[in-house]
C-alpha cells in the first residue's frame, strides 16, 4: 500500500495518540482494581523462611529460630524455587462492625498453599485451610477464582502461617479484605474482566465466521490466536479453572503453557500470511515457519515436562520472537510496506508485554501492577492498533475513489459522451449502494430480533433443571424473593415447603445412581402434577431435596397440599430396569406474612427446620408450623 507522506504522518500521529490513550486508560483501570492501600496495609510483620530440607510442619514451625526468618515486602515475589516456603504475618483484630475478614492470595497459579491461623501466643491453630491449582477446585474453602481463606473472628488479632510449594514462581500478593470491601472490588473487577474477555471472544467468533464464508485462512489463524490468547489470560487469572475445567487438576498445571505457546504459534502464522512475507524474502518466510513449528512442538512438550521447565523454554522462544518480529517489521517498513509497520507494531507490543510479564513472573524485572495485567494491556493495545489499521485501509480506499472521480471528471471535459456514461454508472452505483445499505440495515434489525429471542430462550433454559425438567435452584431463589415482596406488599400469607426423599443414599447404594436419578425425576413429576394453581411452583432445591412455593396459602392449606404429595409418592413406586422402588418423603412446611426485607429467608430456614423435625420424628411425615413473629 503506497500512501502520501503527509497521510503517513497523520496516521503515525493517530497511532501514537491512540496507543498512549489506551495505555493510560488501562493503567488507570488497573490501579483502581489493585487497592495498594488498606487491604495490604492491614498485614504486618511479613516474614518468610525457606524449608530446603522439607522438615517443617505446622506443629514445629514455631521452633524455627527468629534469626532464620527474613522480612519481605508485600507483594512477595521470590522467583522460581521448588522447595517449600513458610510465611508468617500478623492480622489485626476484627472490628465488630465489619464482620469477618478474608485473606486473598491473588496468584491462582500456586500449586499448593496451606494457611493456619493462631491466637497470639498459641501454637495450636484455630483454623487451617488448603488450596492451589494442584487440588480440585471444589476443595477450596471459598469457590472463587482467586485463593480466598476466611479469617476467624478475633478481638486480639491473629498470626497467620502460610506454607507454599509450587513448580512455578513463588508469588504471594496477600491482601486482607473486609467482606463488603471484597464484594465491591470483585463487582468492579468482574465487570472489567467481562468486557475484556467478551470483546476478545467477539473478535475471535466474528473472524471465524469470516473464514467460514470467505475460506480465507488468515481469518482462521487470527481466530485461533484470539481464542488461545483468551484461554491463556483466563488460565492466568483463574477464571478458566473456576468455570471451564474445575476438576481437571492435571490440565490446569499445563494450561498456561499450552495456550500461551498456541497463541504465539497462531500469531506467527497469521503475521506471515497477512504481510505476505514470502513475496519479500523466502528466508524470512522459512524462519517464521520454523518458529511456528517450534511453538507447535512446545505445545506437545507442555503435556510432558513440568511447568518450571516449560516457562523457561517459552521465555527463550518468546525473546527470539520479539527480536525477530521487530527486525522484520523495521525491514519491511524500510522497503515501503507501510501497513507492515502498523501490524508489526501491534504484534510487537503484545509480544513485548508478554516478555515483560514473563520477566516479572521470574522476579527479574518487577512491576507495581500484576504481570497478568501487563498481558491484558498488550492485548488491548494490539486490538486498538488493528482497528486503526482497518481504518487506514478504509481511508486509503476512499482516497483512491476520490482520485478516480477527479480523473473521470477531467476526461469528462474532453468527451461529452464519456461524461454521460460515467454519470450513468455513478448513478447506478449510488442506487446499488443505497439498496445494499437498506438491505444490510434490515438484516441487522432481523439479527437483533433473533438475538433477543435467543436471549429470552436462554434465560428460560437456565431456570430449568436438566435432569428433572422442573425449575432449578436459581429460579427458586428469584421466585422466593418475588413472592416474599408480594406477600409483604399485599399482606397475604406465603407458605413454603421443603421436601426430601427418605433414605435416598440407601437407594443409590442398593440400585445404583442411575436408578437414584430416575427416582428423583419420578418424584419431581409427581410433585409437579399435584399443583393446582398456576401461581404454585415446585423446584429442585438440590440433590434429592425439593422446594414448593405456595403463595396466598395459609398453614392448613399448605399442609394439606404437601400431605397429598406425601401420600402420592408413598403410593406410586417407580419402575427401573424391572425393579420396583418404593419411596417416601419427609416434608417441612412454614407459613408467614412477610414483614421485612429478607424475611423470606427466615421462612426458608424455618421450613428446613420443620423438615429436619419430620426426619427426626421417623420420616414419611409432614411437620408444619407458622414462622414465629
Amino acid at each position: 500500500m503506497q500512501l502520501r507522506t503527509h497521510t503517513v504522518r497523520r496516521y503515525d500521529f493517530w497511532l501514537v495518540a491512540s496507543t498512549c490513550l489506551a495505555i493510560a486508560f488501562f493503567l488507570v483501570v488497573a490501579f483502581r482494581l489493585v487497592p495498594v492501600s488498606t487491604s495490604v496495609e492491614r498485614i504486618g510483620n511479613l516474614q518468610y523462611v525457606q524449608d530446603s530440607e522439607e522438615t517443617l510442619t505446622f506443629e514445629n514451625v514455631f521452633d524455627v529460630p527468629p534469626e532464620r526468618w527474613q522480612s519481605v515486602s508485600n507483594p512477595v515475589n521470590l522467583g522460581m524455587n521448588h522447595v517449600p516456603f513458610w510465611f508468617s504475618l500478623t492480622l489485626p483484630p476484627t472490628p465488630d462492625n465489619l464482620g469477618a475478614f478474608l485473606v486473598e492470595v491473588r496468584y491462582p497459579l500456586l500449586d499448593n498453599i496451606e494457611v493456619a491461623f493462631y491466637a497470639p501466643g498459641s501454637t495450636e491453630p484455630q483454623m487451617t485451610y488448603s488450596g492451589g491449582d494442584a487440588q480440585a477446585f471444589s476443595s477450596r474453602p471459598v469457590s472463587h477464582e482467586s485463593l480466598l481463606f476466611p479469617v476467624p473472628s478475633s478481638s486480639e488479632g491473629l498470626q497467620a502461617i502460610v506454607r507454599v510449594k509450587t513448580g512455578g514462581t513463588i508469588r504471594l500478593p496477600i491482601r486482607l479484605w473486609e467482606e463488603k470491601e471484597f464484594v465491591e472490588h470483585t463487582s468492579k473487577q468482574n465487570l472489567f474482566m467481562g468486557i475484556f474477555f467478551g470483546f476478545l471472544l467477539a473478535m475471535g467468533i466474528s473472524n471465524l465466521f469470516l473464514f467460514l464464508t470467505t475460506r480465507n485462512r488468515t481469518f482462521l489463524m487470527y481466530s485461533g490466536y484470539v481464542f488461545s490468547l483468551t484461554l491463556t489470560l483466563g488460565a492466568i487469572h483463574g477464571f478458566a479453572y473456576a468455570h471451564i475445567w474445575p476438576n481437571q487438576v492435571w490440565f490446569q498445571g499445563r494450561a498456561v503453557a499450552i495456550f500461551a505457546n498456541a497463541a504465539i504459534m497462531f500469531a506467527l502464522i497469521f503475521s506471515r500470511m497477512l504481510l505476505q512475507v514470502s513475496e519479500h524474502s523466502r528466508r524470512a518466510d522459512h524462519l517464521l515457519k520454523l518458529l511456528s513449528a517450534l511453538f507447535a512442538v512446545n505445545i506437545l512438550i507442555s503435556l510432558i515436562l513440568p511447568y518450571a521447565y516449560l516457562i523457561r523454554i517459552f521465555l527463550l522462544l518468546l525473546s527470539a520472537v520479539v527480536l525477530i518480529t521487530l527486525a522484520l517489521g523495521i525491514w519491511l517498513a524500510l522497503k515501503g510496506v507501510v501497513v507492515a509497520r502498523y501490524y508489526s507494531f501491534a504484534w510487537a507490543f503484545l509480544l513485548f508485554s508478554g516478555f515483560t510479564a514473563s520477566l516479572d513472573n521470574l522476579n527479574l524485572l518487577p512491576f507495581d501492577i500484576p504481570s497478568n495485567y501487563l498481558l491484558m494491556l498488550g492485548a488491548a493495545v494490539e486490538t486498538l492498533i488493528l482497528a486503526l489499521v482497518l481504518a487506514i485501509s478504509y481511508s486509503h480506499n476512499r482516497e483512491e475513489m476520490y482520485d478516480a472521480q477527479e480523473k473521470a471528471l477531467a476526461q469528462e471535459k474532453a468527451a461529452l459522451l464519456a461524461k454521460e456514461d460515467l454519470l450513468a454508472v455513478q448513478t447506478r452505483y449510488q442506487e446499488e449502494l443505497e439498496y445494499k445499505v437498506e438491505e444490510r440495515t434490515l438484516e441487522l434489525e432481523i439479527a437483533l430480533r433473533e438475538l433477543s429471542d435467543a436471549n429470552r430462550e436462554l434465560e428460560t433454559l437456565n431456570s430449568i433443571d436438566s435432569m428433572t425438567g422442573i425449575r432449578n435452584r436459581r429460579h427458586f431463589d428469584k421466585r422466593l424473593m418475588a413472592e416474599g415482596r408480594r406477600s409483604r406488599r399485599e399482606q397475604t400469607p406465603l407458605s413454603l415447603a421443603m421436601l426430601d426423599i427418605d433414605h435416598f443414599k440407601r437407594i443409590n447404594d442398593e440400585f445404583g445412581h442411575t436408578a437414584g436419578d430416575s427416582c428423583i425425576s419420578h418424584v419431581a413429576k409427581q410433585l409437579q402434577s399435584l399443583l393446582r394453581r398456576p401461581t404454585d411452583d415446585v423446584c429442585r432445591y438440590g440433590g434429592e431435596e425439593f422446594a414448593v412455593i405456595l403463595p396466598n396459602t395459609d398453614l392448613s392449606g399448605a399442609e394439606q397440599v404437601v400431605e397429598t404429595m406425601r401420600k402420592a409418592i408413598e403410593s406410586t413406586p417407580v419402575e427401573v430396569d424391572g425393579e420396583s422402588i418404593s419411596m417416601t418423603i419427609s416434608a417441612g412446611v412454614a407459613t408467614t406474612v412477610v414483614a421485612y426485607e429478607e424475611h423470606e429467608l427466615a421462612l426458608l430456614k424455618h421450613a428446613d427446620k420443620q423438615l429436619y423435625a419430620a426426619k427426626e420424628a421417623g420420616r414419611n411425615q409432614v411437620k408444619a408450623d407458622n414462622l414465629p413473629g
